[in-house]
């Protein structure tokens, strides 16, 4: 079964990320279930997260589904199977030169996939990520050779690619896809009318390449689900205290300059950012991310999470016209915002796991799409 329209991940509820209010077990399954009722038919699960939780989790909250009734994604990568935990830094890609040649590449991806095939309770998935890749995945054959064998044994029907976990990977995606697109079905990039920057760069290289898009933060850090406004408290370890100041009160006056849009359409401003991702090339799936926001001191409504759910689950085929979807680009454009992981023009030392210079393969990516690193791939605010 391929990816469907709306998707629900595993991050949601803040069971095993750190934002928002964490749900205990039992609320975190049934919320997975009431996504499933409500007719949510794609489940998105990685293996890092809670070191093999999540997919237990996940694979007892749909125990008794019908297998072949929703879409089953895995996403590996970090391998804290004998990989040591780096603080903030969470776990090495499996494909970090310090504990791993490319000769054990193939090795460890079946190990990884098989071991997350048992704790969600079955006998294939519909499709593997390579998830947060360094350089090396984004770019070497022997990581892809690997990813196609499990294919090749049927532990899963279709592979792709899921950047992360921070903004960025343009030109190391595009370059992914113009090396392996005939392995790779699907690539998972952040998206959403708030944040049209640097994901629409990456937009044309996957049309080309036939390669279809699922896109995250749709929410944008849950503006978009109406419950963070300006003075809202979050909890302190939640991980949207790293944006930038200042960025609640500026990201609700644009949102209040696209309500007419919703409202025309008589949609909630969740599904105002789906529709816009869906409208673009190759969006075919929205996986927004559903939280728990913590109780607010000055007495502000907080949604809940099944609340967020029906929403996300009530996603009509609305078409957006193609002035709606610039106009709501020029609203939230926020180019030059941030700086971007991977690729990087201002970075010139040592390759890290999510950061490296411009190498020339890279810069020849860029010359044949017409991106100028300086200009479209540099932070130009003021810190």
């Amino acid at each position: 079964m391929n990816l469907t329209r709306t998707a629900y991940g595993t991050w949601n509820a803040g069971r095993y990320m750190h934002f928002g209010e964490p749900v205990d077990d039992a609320r975190f399954e049934a919320c997975i279930r009431r996504a499933y009722e409500k007719g949510i038919r794609t489940f998105m699960t990685a293996d890092v997260y809670g070191n093999g939780e999540a997919d237990e989790a996940l694979g007892r909250a749909l125990s008794g589904v019908p297998r072949d009734s929703y879409c089953l994604v895995q996403m590996i990568g970090h391998d804290f199977y004998g990989g040591v935990r780096d603080g903030q830094k969470g776990f090495p890609r499996f494909t970090d030169p310090r504990i791993r040649q490319a000769s054990d590449y193939a090795d460890y991806v079946r190990m990884a996939t098989e071991k997350a095939l048992a704790r969600c309770k079955t006998d294939h998935f519909d499709c593997v990520m390579l998830h947060n890749p360094d350089s090396i995945g984004y770019s070497q054959e022997s990581v892809w050779s690997a990813l196609a064998k499990v294919q090749e044994e049927k532990l899963t029907e279709i592979l792709g690619v899921a950047p992360g976990p921070a903004n960025g990977f343009s030109l190391d995606l595009i370059l992914c896809m113009e090396r392996f697109a005939s392995l790779i079905d699907w690539t998972m990039i952040i998206l959403n009318p708030l944040e049209p920057w640097p994901g629409q760069l990456v937009l044309d290289a996957a049309q080309k390449h036939d390669v279809s898009i699922v896109t995250r933060v749709v929410d944008y850090g849950g503006l978009f689900h109406g419950d963070v406004r300006p003075g809202h408290t979050f909890g302190t370890r939640d991980h949207r205290t790293f944006r930038p100041q200042g960025w609640v009160d500026a990201g609700c006056a644009k949102l209040d300059a696209m309500r007419a849009i919703a409202e025309k359409h008589g949609l909630t401003m969740l599904q105002l950012s789906c529709v816009w991702n869906l409208s673009q090339s190759t969006v075919r799936s929205v996986v927004p991310t559903l939280i728990q926001e913590v109780v607010q001191t000055n007495g502000a409504k907080v949604k809940t999470i099944e609340e967020k759910i029906d929403d996300l689950a009530a996603l009509t085929d609305v078409k957006l016209s193609a002035e709606e979807v610039a106009q709501l680009a020029v609203i939230g454009n926020n180019k030059g915002c941030m700086e971007l992981k991977g690729g990087n023009p201002s970075y010139t030392g040592e390759p890290v796991a999510d950061r490296w210079s411009l190498d020339v393969d890279l810069l020849d990516v860029a010359t044949r799409w017409k991106i100028e690193p300086a200009r479209d791939l540099t932070c130009t605010h003021a810190a």
